[in-house]
């Protein structure tokens, strides 16, 4: 797929359908089954996040999405593979500016490049009580990614082409903290990708598969 595909498709992304949590919930974990009830209290007691699906070219010209692996620390979200993206701070005006914000922090690419299209369907994350809300987005520009060590292990550029190709497989996680023994995965490249990271990347996938 050609970053010239996504250009001409931005009015579809923007106006189509969020297939919402029948994507999502393709790669629900188990136990988080219910999380279509996620209740109005919840929301109100959970943590703010926003995260970004940043959309580039390669020097190709080849649309990607860029992925991070998450340094190993003592939290339920280490070593994860996730997307670029945190908590709200006082400067930001909105979600929006977190998440561009935070691409910046971790992976050093400047907010003023990219163009947001559109938010995706909002999730909720249990074991660490995060409501994270995602939002798509692009830049013409062949990135430079610098990655903020402290943070980031690992900063991943996946074809979406790949992405689209995704099947979804069963199977254990590698992580010793983790109460699951098998869960909804994709493997790519020898990296384990679940838990919310999957169930937004299902939703993008589905979007893409509607429009290009």
């Amino acid at each position: 797929m050609h970053i010239s595909d996504i250009l001409q498709v931005v009015d579809q992304l923007k106006s189509t359908a969020l297939p919402g949590w029948d994507a999502q919930s393709k790669m629900s974990p188990p136990q988080r089954s219910t999380m279509k009830d996620f209740t109005e209290a919840m929301r109100h007691s959970a943590k703010k996040a926003a995260v970004i699906l940043l959309c580039y070219p390669d020097l190709t010209g080849s649309a990607h999405l860029v992925l991070i692996v998450r340094n190993t620390y003592n939290g339920v979200h280490s070593a994860q593979i996730g997307l670029p993206g945190g908590r709200p701070e006082s400067q930001d005006v909105d979600l929006t500016s977190t998440a561009l914000r935070e691409m910046e922090e971790e992976i050093g690419f400047k907010p003023s490049e990219v163009r947001v299209i559109r938010p995706l369907s909002p999730l909720y994350i249990p074991p660490s009580n995060f409501y994270v809300q995602p939002f798509l987005g692009f830049t013409e520009k062949v990135p430079n990614f610098q990655k903020d060590d402290r943070e980031v292990a690992q900063i991943l550029e996946c074809p979406l082409d790949d992405l689209i190709q995704f099947q979804r497989i069963l199977a254990a996680v590698s992580l010793p903290k983790s109460d699951f023994k098998e869960v909804p995965m994709y493997l790519w490249r020898g990296h384990q990708i679940w838990g919310a990271t999957a169930m937004i990347l299902s939703e993008l996938k589905d979007l893409l598969k509607q429009v290009v």
